[in-house]
């Protein structure tokens, strides 16, 4: 399976400690990738790469813990020096960790709430990214695929600062794609439909709410976490060399209906 075959890859996944940064973080080292687990918590990190090293390790992989609260520039420079001390390079970077402490209609959303958002999910992953590709450019090789969301493709009553955190994203994705393209940097979103996460569990764990979702989706079911990694495996790997700028929906359908 040489085209996915990620052996020599040094991968930093951010809010890899459950859901879909876990599955992510997985089943990169799974591919023989080294890579970065990376959360609030210190200790979830830890058990998290150890419990990856257990599972997944082969070919080469690894994972290692480095915690780090991507709403501080600090921190993520941190996360970044400390990659590059441990294994020289950052080859492949997924900007995971996400926010949405509001639910409702746009009147009513604290400015404390619309603040977060914006500066978790849009200011922080254009950080990252600017604080990762001058390594990129200097070895002319790089992967960045942003997890982003459906949200940012509709209209939404209830999600409505969330979508545009979201398609903020999508061109962040799009505009690096095209400055880094000439430097041989690969930039893409992935847009998740309803996945079976923590993050989504309001969602899933209500029956009568899970069937009325499920019923509009040409696939009639949720998505699971390892469903978005096997997306991200190809994005970043050799299968996917020839794609960039691009928002992959992977949604059981849902943007077509």
């Amino acid at each position: 399976m040489g085209l996915f075959d990620l052996s020599g890859q040094v991968a930093i996944v951010t809010g890899s400690t459950k859901g879909i940064g876990k599955a992510i973080a997985a089943r990169f080292c799974e591919a023989g990738a080294k890579v970065v687990v990376s959360s609030r918590k210190a200790d979830m990190c830890d058990a998290v790469a150890a419990e990856i090293n257990e599972k997944y390790a082969a070919n080469g992989g690894e994972a290692i813990a480095i915690p780090c609260h991507v709403y501080y520039k600090d921190q993520l420079r941190n996360l970044v020096d400390r990659t590059l001390d441990k294994w020289g390079k950052i080859t492949t970077l997924v900007p995971n960790a996400a926010v949405n402490p509001y639910h409702g209609p746009s009147a009513g959303i604290p400015d404390e709430a619309f603040d977060k958002i914006m500066e978790t999910n849009v200011r922080s992953t254009f950080w990252l990214c600017q604080l990762v590709l001058p390594h990129m450019v200097e070895r002319r090789e790089g992967a960045i695929v942003i997890i982003a969301s459906i949200a940012g493709l509709k209209g939404s009553t209830d999600l409505g600062t969330y979508a545009i955190s979201k398609v903020a994203e999508h061109q962040i994705a799009r505009n690096l794609a095209v400055e880094y393209g000439p430097h041989g940097i690969r930039v893409n979103a992935i847009a998740p439909g309803l996945i079976k996460t923590d993050f989504a569990k309001a969602l899933w764990t209500d029956p009568a709410r899970l069937e009325k979702v499920s019923g509009h989706l040409p696939l009639r079911r949720i998505g699971d976490p390892d469903e978005i990694a096997g997306a991200a495996l190809f994005l970043v790997s050799k299968g996917g060399a020839y794609v960039t700028g691009h928002v992959l929906n992977v949604d059981g359908g849902a943007a077509v209906v």
